[in-house]
């Protein structure tokens, strides 16, 4: 399917223009929506993308703040600064009542993230010629795997955010719900649908009937028979591909001279996105020199010495998301770490990487199984599985999912818009 969303249908053609967005501020990307009949629904945000890679880069000669694209064309152009990414990722985490220091200064992680989502917010009302203060924003069926409170604290922390970003009405909608209003503005007939939402940071499943006679209703509990999730995303399939083909590079798996196996810290640090930075401290670096000094196999400790002296933590895990997303459309795919070893590269295959996300997925196909369940529903009973979410697309995962339900239709929607036009369908039923 295309990322340009035509008008909305199935009972929702004769709307006026809303007087509220959607907004999908995730992991990895985000979208902004805004129904407006006879127009696309999303908004374009970068250029003419419609979608704003979740990255900030803070320049350290002139204090420049770049997002999105650009943030991370700067970052690989090798200008000086600080780079970060996956940002939704602090939420519900004790991280997020921390600092983080940019450009020699301690900046609270809250308003980092209220600086993304209002830099967001206005790239949206650009694009609209439109002030947005009320919005429906996407939210994982768990921010927190199994604590309650410690979710609720994670949605709040987001609409405390948005606040400060200049939202003052604010409405929440899981976002398997949202890429569900979606796909039904495009069908024809009734259907019960699996909704299945792998983003950057969580895996998130809902069974819905949707149906044009169902589009316009308002309230819609009713069609909603059961939702789950994990907090198992694209980052994390990034992560286990990088601690399993990528950190034995640098000495992961090794031992010391003293026989001890290598601490794992610094190499766990450098494979997940929002703690890259910690393998660049004082601290760190001393830590590492002296597991240099000590290292069996110096010329791998070398190599994370050098990722570390280069700040290249950010390149290497984008050069292992890259290699993550060839090995989703091809059976083998190579990195070339040229930048922190010269002349080097290293060969992954297909296996490589079903090998390393195998324990993962195998937890999101556990939680499909236990959706099933507690909905008291057949395979045979499910029309469609609707796969959305930038990871969706990861072969093993698809396999596992679609083995669950051999007889139920895939279909395949905007991998990463359909989740924000499917808010700003909301968005019109709960505004107005």
């Amino acid at each position: 399917m295309s990322r340009t969303h035509s008008a909305p249908m199935n009972g929702l053609n004769t709307l006026k223009v809303a007087p509220a967005c959607g907004i999908d501020f995730g992991t990895s990307n985000s979208t902004a929506g805004w129904v407006r009949p006879g127009h696309g629904t999303l908004l374009p945000l970068e250029g003419d993308k419609l979608t704003l890679p979740s990255v900030i880069f803070f320049h350290a000669e002139d204090e420049e703040v770049r997002y999105g694209r650009a943030a991370l064309a700067d970052y690989l152009e090798g200008y000086e600064g600080r780079l970060m990414r996956s940002l939704k990722s602090l939420l519900g985490t004790s991280m997020i009542d921390d600092f983080t220091e940019v450009a020699g200064r301690a900046l609270p992680f809250r308003e980092l993230l209220a600086r993304f989502v209002g830099e967001l917010k206005q790239r949206a009302e650009l694009a609209a010629g439109h002030e947005f203060s009320r919005a429906v924003l996407g939210r994982p069926v768990f921010f927190i795997d199994d604590d309650a409170a410690a979710d609720q604290r994670a949605q709040d922390t987001l609409e405390d955010v948005a606040r400060k970003a200049g939202l003052r009405e604010i409405a929440f909608q899981y976002e398997p719900i949202a890429a569900a209003f979606d796909y039904e503005s495009k069908i024809s007939s009734e259907e019960l649908v699996l909704v299945v939402d792998i983003g950057g940071g969580t895996s998130d499943f809902s069974l819905i009937r949707v149906g044009p006679k169902r589009a316009g209703r308002a309230e819609r509990r009713d069609d909603i028979l059961a939702n789950g999730g994990v907090h198992i995303g694209g980052t994390d399939f990034d992560r286990a591909l990088s601690l399993a083909s990528m950190m034995p590079m640098l000495g992961l798996g090794s031992s010391l001279k003293s026989g001890l196996a290598m601490p794992s810290a610094p190499y766990f640090n450098l494979a997940t996105w929002h703690t890259i930075n910690m393998a660049y401290s004082k601290k760190a670096w001393s830590e590492i020199s002296d597991l240099h000094r000590e290292a069996s196999d110096k010329p791998k400790l070398e190599r994370l010495q050098s990722v570390v002296r280069e700040r290249a933590g950010h390149w290497l895990a984008l050069q292992v998301e890259a290699a993550k997303i060839d090995l989703s459309n091809s059976a083998q795919t190579q990195i070339d770490i040229g930048r922190i070893a010269a002349g080097e590269s290293v060969s992954l295959h297909r296996d490589d990487l079903d090998r390393s996300i195998n324990g993962l997925v195998t937890t999101v196909e556990q939680t499909v199984s236990k959706l099933l369940r507690d909905a008291g529903l057949a395979a045979d009973g499910i029309d469609t599985v609707f796969f959305t979410g930038g990871s969706s697309g990861v072969p093993l995962l698809r396999q596992r999912i679609l083995a669950l339900l051999p007889q139920a239709r895939s279909v395949e929607g905007d991998l990463f818009g359909s989740i924000g036009a499917g808010l700003a369908l909301d968005a019109q039923r709960k505004f107005g």
